[in-house]
C-alpha cells in the first residue's frame, strides 16, 4: 500500500536522538495507529509497548531483537517485527525511510 486514505496525522513529530530519528503520527479510523518516519545513519535502541512491524521503505540497516538471533540485515523493502513490552536495537547503515504498524 503506498498511500492511506481517510486518516488523521498528528501535525506534531515524535523525535528521537537529537533529530536523528523523527516519524508523524497517523490515525485510522478503526483505532489503529501507524507512524511514518526517517532515520540518518547511526545506532539506537528502543522500547515497545505494543507488537510492532517495522516496513523498510528504503534505506539499509540492522536489527538486533534478540541476544539469542542476533543481529537481522533488512533493506529497502523487507520488514522485521518486534514483540509487544521488549527493546530492539537497530544499526541504520544509510537514510532509511520506514513506516512502522502498532498491534495492540
Amino acid at each position: 500500500m503506498s498511500e492511506f486514505k481517510d486518516v488523521t496525522v498528528v501535525k506534531e513529530a515524535n523525535v528521537y536522538f537529537d533529530g536523528r530519528v523523527t516519524s508523524r503520527t497517523v490515525l485510522f479510523q478503526d483505532g489503529s495507529k501507524k507512524t511514518l518516519g526517517i532515520m540518518f545513519p547511526g545506532k539506537y535502541e528502543f522500547g515497545t509497548a505494543d507488537k510492532e512491524i517495522m516496513e523498510i521503505l528504503s534505506g539499509d540497516l540492522e536489527v538486533l531483537i534478540s541476544e539469542a538471533e542476533g543481529w537481522k540485515a533488512i533493506k529497502s523493502g523487507g520488514k522485521f517485527e518486534v514483540p509487544a513490552h521488549s527493546k530492539f536495537s537497530l544499526n541504520v547503515k544509510r537514510l532509511t525511510d520506514y513506516c512502522c504498524s502498532y498491534i495492540k
